[in-house]
């Protein structure tokens, strides 16, 4: 499963919407677990969050909420679940404003990925001077569970930055396809 997900979806670049959404949820939900917890439940994620669409779960109201609370097919966060109906009313007002979240995110590194040259994974930040940038942006907007290191992993999971490590298949891929 962790293996697909790296040789499939880890890195590439990532313009659409509800993508977007769903893995803001996802590496909210990730926080304190590890990444293999969470990809073994995404696909109860997308039955339990009506597919990730951030449109409905705007509207989740405090039964819908708790009913979450007692899916014992995900990660029973009342934090992170309420977290997750925040984020997709500031998602939706991200999208008004901007027209798309793609729009708003993907203005932070002028449409492109950032193509790192990592040799080893020491070398893989844990957050950048961006990713906090963005966290306390997404913050200000009403979106929470997103702090630098948390932004960091999203950004490095929707592709707005390629840290494959270059002796990767992927890296070289990317680079090609999306960094020139």
């Amino acid at each position: 499963m962790a293996r697909a997900y790296h040789d499939e979806e880890w890195g590439v670049p990532v313009h659409d919407d509800r993508v977007l959404y769903e893995f803001i949820l996802l590496e909210g939900v990730q926080a304190g677990l590890s990444w293999s917890t969470v990809l073994k439940r995404r696909e109860n994620y997308r039955k339990a969050f009506d597919g990730f669409d951030p449109t409905k779960i705007a509207e989740y109201n405090e039964a819908r909420i708790e009913g979450l609370v007692h899916d014992a097919s995900i990660i029973r966060n009342r934090r992170k679940i309420v977290s997750h109906v925040n984020n997709a009313r500031a998602f939706l007002r991200v999208q008004e404003e901007h027209g798309s979240f793609d729009e708003y995110l993907w203005a932070y590194v002028d449409h492109k990925p950032v193509m790192n040259e990592f040799i080893s994974w020491e070398e893989v930040p844990s957050k950048t001077e961006l990713s906090t940038r963005i966290a306390k942006d997404l913050k200000s907007l009403g979106f929470s569970f997103v702090g630098p290191t948390i932004v960091y992993a999203y950004m490095q999971s929707v592709g707005m930055v390629n840290d494959h490590l270059i002796g990767c298949f992927r890296w070289r891929e990317i680079k090609e396809r999306y960094g020139g």
